[in-house]
């Protein structure tokens, strides 16, 4: 049988694929009618559960009931809802099923026009099965873009290969408040390691022919005290210089075709609402063109939670003209609502128009409005009748290809924050495994990951993959050792009943690797993840108390941290053999830490934020100006125990004859700077070389310092290579008193450094000439050969 949807001989301009999907787009819109136009500009949501808030919070409260499908769909369909993220589906099954969902929306409209399908993907493709990729917070750790842009293609060749079209990915707010239950969704806290490693994201699933959404813009991150949806007071230049720029280099240098608002107000203004935000910088300023999507019931929350709407109509009415192009996750405000604002003249239908052109372009671009589009995804292209005889386990989500980049970002992933000669563990030894995160698969995955976001709501189904558990993971590592095991405590609970059954253990043996952490979850159902906000920074439950228990033997202790956010460890770290900090390594990360304890990896992470030393008191990143800092005129003191971009390795490296190639340069000019790394150690290593400025005299207060380019660099022992970082004048510009981002001229100091606290070489320069303006169109990355 045919599966292509059948078109008349002669085709309309709009399904002609030799034209621009502008174009097409054009030509399509002037076809449709209002409802029709209308249609395109929101998801539904058919899985939801509208009896409860398995999936998001306030789901029961604004989902509209029982779905009329065929009355729905009359008119065309915009988007669908995860149709492989709500609910434990079999791959192949669930690409049968999307398949039908689609023909059944193009056999219902006048036009025929396919729904675009979208899906989380930010530590993998969010669906039962599909491959678990350490989260965000351990890439910004791998300091290693490349990578992630290769995991990206391979989350996108996934979603493409059963019919997904956008990916909800990824998040680029900058961690300002280290007590955000969703700071292991981000990559860090220095915006430009958060844009380049976010930007690698985005060109990997855009080449794979997936959308990239950028999430969530803008100000999440800033919320008072790092309460989920808290109201975001920062001014306009901690707006532009760091909450910004991850966005801008995204759109800009990345690429990205969607970007999706954010729940924050931002000093009383809500992003969804901002007309000077989603249209003036965004599409003007930065010239993005693609699609604006809600992130989930944020048009309602414009009525619901923010105050700054009378009803759904009047929140459609503001969003639309924001900018917002898509309602998502399923229609409330962008519906009948929105007909009626058009019809009583609330807003016009130019403005319909313009969000309705640009979800045309995006499905031409898709290949949504071809003549030939077929709605039988890639994975099940080869099967005799693809809406009928498709086998379940017939599709595979996780290849082997998946598992062993996987492996390589949890590996490269891990940082080792302190080693008196405990690792690596002897072959034969004797080791107590204890803690909660020792023998717990889901230790191991972050809030967005498959198990812990959707399946915990489905007790009895399995994983749907295999993921090993340390002890399964040090056991297969350390075939010699002896190695017992026990939990101590649980991740939260208070309960110390555990305590002498781990202490006895510690006591039998010749070292002790403690498993501590995090357990993900959704809103309050865990320690980390969407809506799970921290008061403190202190290990939670009792897991600090154990700790301390086991430090008290006077054994050993070798400290595990499997989490989603740094906490504070000034108590404990001097008092630990070893510390070893990772971040949800994903499905691999058991054999990645095993790896790391045994010997056989060698450590190369880099902290891609600071961990503290007290628990108490608002929690402050690296990127602060010199009263940020330790002072005189405080009796309080913020400096982190252990610096951001900090990490051990296994040998040693030596940074040597260190040029530039001139000593003043034009504010419009770039400067060369040069030096050798070597490995004078015994072992294979990877030394990241770490590029800060100090800017010691502005006309605002700056950073101390802030990160302007960085490189991994692995050498054998004895090796060499010479480095070169060309920075631009540009990578100095802030934005000055009267609000525009200049380039200033005066003394700068480039600081090659281990960390932001670290530094081996400084480099003084002048920058000479006028004082200069420079626009969107500024180079926003420093070069490395």
């Amino acid at each position: 049988m045919s599966l292509a949807v059948p078109v008349p001989d002669r085709l309309p301009p709009w399904r002609n694929a030799g034209l621009t999907p502008q174009q097409r787009a054009e030509d399509l819109l002037g076809r449709l009618s209002l409802e029709e136009k209308i249609a395109q500009l929101y998801g539904v949501w058919v899985g939801a559960d509208d009896a409860g808030d398995e999936v998001a919070p306030h789901q029961h409260d604004l989902a509209d009931g029982p779905v009329d499908w065929k009355r729905l769909i009359a008119k065309g369909l915009g988007q669908l809802t995860r149709p492989f993220g709500t609910a434990p589906v079999d791959a192949a099954l669930g690409a049968r099923a999307l398949a039908r969902t689609q023909r059944e929306i193009v056999a219902a409209s006048r036009h025929g026009i396919p729904a675009l399908a979208h899906e989380e993907c930010l530590a993998g493709f969010t669906t039962w099965g599909a491959t678990i990729y350490p989260v965000p917070l351990a890439w910004g750790a791998t300091f290693d873009p490349e990578l992630i842009s290769q995991m990206a293609g391979r989350i996108g060749t996934s979603l493409r290969s059963v019919g997904v079209h956008q990916g909800l990915a990824p998040v680029l707010d900058v961690v300002r408040d280290y007590r955000w239950g969703r700071v292991e969704e981000t990559i860090g806290e220095d915006p430009y390691l958060v844009a380049v490693i976010g930007t690698a994201y985005v060109r990997g699933l855009e080449q794979s022919g997936v959308v990239a959404t950028l999430k969530h813009f803008v100000g999440y991150s800033g919320s008072r005290a790092g309460r989920n949806h808290g109201p975001v007071s920062v001014g306009p230049r901690e707006l532009a210089d760091v909450l910004l720029p991850p966005f801008e280099m995204a759109v800009r240098d990345g690429g990205a075709r969607s970007v999706m608002h954010s729940y924050a107000e931002v000093d009383g203004v809500p992003p969804a609402a901002n007309t000077a935000l989603l249209t003036g910088l965004l599409r003007d300023g930065w010239g993005f063109e693609g699609t604006v999507v809600a992130d989930y019931f944020g048009i309602s929350f414009l009525e619901l939670l923010q105050g700054v709407a009378a009803g759904s109509a009047d929140a459609a009415v503001l969003a639309l003209s924001a900018g917002v192009d898509v309602e998502l996750p399923t229609v409330r405000c962008y519906g009948d609502p929105l007909l009626a604002a058009v019809a009583s003249g609330a807003v016009g239908e130019e403005l319909v128009d313009r969000a309705v052109l640009r979800v045309l372009v995006q499905k031409a671009q898709l290949g949504l409005l071809d003549a030939s589009w077929s709605p039988v995804p890639p994975a099940l292209a080869g099967v005799d009748d693809a809406f009928e005889t498709v086998e379940r386990g017939s599709v595979s989500l996780d290849h082997d290809e998946d598992r062993a980049l996987a492996r390589e970002i949890a590996e490269k992933s891990v940082v080792l924050l302190r080693n008196e000669s405990a690792l690596p563990l002897a072959a034969d030894t004797r080791v107590a495994l204890i803690g909660p995160r020792a023998d717990d698969p889901l230790a191991m995955m972050g809030c967005y990951s498959f198990p812990s976001h959707v399946l915990a709501h489905h007790p009895g189904v399995p994983l749907g993959l295999s993921v090993p558990t340390l002890l399964e993971a040090l056991r297969s590592e350390l075939p010699l050792a002896e190695i017992s095991c026990t939990a101590g405590c649980d991740v939260s609970s208070p309960d110390r009943s555990g305590f002498p059954a781990a202490v006895a253990a510690a006591l039998a043996a010749d070292v002790v690797v403690l498993a501590l952490g995090d357990q993900a979850g959704l809103f309050g159902r865990g320690t980390s993840g969407e809506g799970c906000d921290a008061a403190d920074l202190e290990l939670p439950g009792v897991q600090g108390q154990l700790l301390e228990a086991l430090l008290d033997t006077g054994k050993p202790v070798v400290l595990v941290l499997v989490t989603g956010r740094p906490y504070a460890l000034g108590r404990y770290a001097s008092r630990a053999a070893a510390v070893v900090q990772t971040f949800f390594p994903g499905e691999e990360g058991a054999p990645a830490i095993a790896g790391v304890l045994s010997g056989r990896v060698a450590p190369t992470g880099r902290l891609p934020v600071s961990i503290p030393r007290g628990p108490s008191g608002q929690p402050g990143t690296y990127l602060a100006p010199a009263l940020g800092a330790r002072t005189a005129v405080s009796n309080l003191d913020p400096t982190a125990l252990f610096p951001f971009g900090f990490g051990l390795s296994s040998t040693s490296f030596a940074w040597d004859d260190v040029t530039v190639d001139r000593q003043e340069l034009s504010t419009d000019g770039t400067v060369a700077l040069s030096l050798t790394v070597r490995n004078t150690g015994s072992g294979t290593g990877t030394e990241v070389v770490q590029l800060y400025l100090h800017d010691p005299v502005a006309q605002t207060t700056r950073p101390v310092v802030r990160l302007i380019g960085f490189a991994r660099i692995p050498l054998e022992p004895g090796e060499s290579r010479r480095l070169t970082f060309a920075v631009s004048a540009d990578l100095t510009s802030f934005t000055g008193v009267d609000g525009t981002r200049i380039v200033e001229p005066g003394e700068i100091e480039l600081r090659l450094s281990t960390s932001s606290a670290d530094v081996r070489e400084v480099v003084r320069l002048r920058l000479t000439g006028p004082i200069r303006q420079v626009g969107f169109g500024r180079t926003l990355t420093t070069v490395v050969t």
